[in-house]
């Protein structure tokens, strides 16, 4: 399957370098670049999974879940929230080597632009999901 080729360093509608470095490491399979963008006990909120607490523990889980998975960011939007804080959506595909899947990405940045919090969320009717399973190895 061929992967769309994007700008890591352009989302429209997204002028956060965090986002966008997010998206860029990710992509590069650089998991500890990319847990290193959240505050040191920022959460990931996966499809299917319970949180992920704390740097160490997202990097080791990307480094187990997203070997294979290559994100295609294609517009966002953000919102300012109280005390500083930043509500960005991102919303796009991810591609695997089986399947592709609609997906909306919505993150928390703190003040300091760090990741508090980030919610993966796969837009699929239950019936795509159920034929997303990956082939038997």
């Amino acid at each position: 399957m061929k992967v769309a080729e994007y700008s890591a360093s352009q989302i429209p509608g997204i002028k956060e370098t965090t986002i966008l470095e997010y998206f860029k490491n990710l992509n590069a399979r650089n998991f500890t670049a990319t847990a290193a963008l959240f505050t040191p006990q920022g959460v990931m909120n996966p499809p299917f999974e319970s949180a992920i607490v704390g740097r160490d523990a997202i990097a080791r889980y990307l480094r187990k879940e997203a070997q294979d998975v290559k994100a295609e960011p294609q517009q966002g939007i953000s919102a300012t929230l109280k005390d500083g804080y930043t509500q960005v959506q991102v919303t796009g595909k991810a591609h695997t080597f089986w399947c592709s899947v609609n997906v909306m990405w919505l993150f928390t940045l703190n003040p300091q632009q760090q990741i508090t919090d980030t919610q993966i969320k796969l837009l699929a009717s239950p019936q795509e999901l159920v034929a997303m399973r990956p082939p038997e190895k």
